[in-house]
């Protein structure tokens, strides 16, 4: 069975991104390649190891969100401010990809985004060069799969959706078809 936002993209948005941008050869479309979530815990650090259960928390937050096992980062460089030196644990991060990135989306897009307090809409600024679009949330509590009552640590996800073939415009013109709550221009305004 094909996952819902797949095959929203390969009959409506695919089309539309055709015929919108005049791209004639489909394999010049811009496609949703990967979607990575990335969790920092720079501020869990005691001394010059993580929190244990702040990690276990981070771990287990992510695994249950995406469905997949995530991978504790290693700081590549010492930052005196922030109390982190290389080579020690400061994070966790996940990679989705084919079925599983779509369906995140899918939860991300009708389920975990409509939860966040006094929503008004995704900032359109977030996107790079490339097209790539970042955003953060600020707590696990959106996502209906993790219960709360059993948090001993509240954080917040870096996600960040991977378009190849893109730019900023073709890419937010991509996730807006898609689905993604971006703020609307006001009207009347000028």
């Amino acid at each position: 069975m094909t996952a819902r936002m797949k095959e929203k993209y390969n009959t409506k948005v695919a089309p539309g991104l055709q015929e919108h941008f005049g791209i004639t050869n489909r394999l010049a479309l811009p496609k949703l390649e990967k979607i990575v979530l990335s969790v920092g815990l720079g501020k869990s650090l005691e001394g010059t190891k993580l929190n244990p259960v702040h990690k276990e928390q981070v771990i287990n937050d992510l695994q249950i969100v995406t469905g997949q096992k995530p991978v504790v980062t290693i700081a590549k460089k010492s930052v005196s401010n922030f109390k982190v030196r290389a080579g020690y644990e400061d994070g966790a991060m996940v990679t989705l990809r084919g079925d599983r990135m779509w369906e995140f989306l899918d939860r991300l897009i009708s389920l975990a985004i409509p939860r966040i307090k006094d929503f008004r809409g995704l900032k359109t600024t977030s996107f790079d060069k490339q097209g790539n679009y970042s955003l953060g949330v600020t707590e696990q509590a959106i996502f209906p799969e993790i219960n709360m009552a059993d948090a001993k640590y509240m954080h917040g996800f870096h996600v960040t959706f991977v378009i190849r073939n893109s730019n900023p415009e073709k890419s937010r013109h991509l996730l807006a078809e898609m689905g993604m709550p971006f703020v609307r221009p006001e009207q009347g305004r000028k």
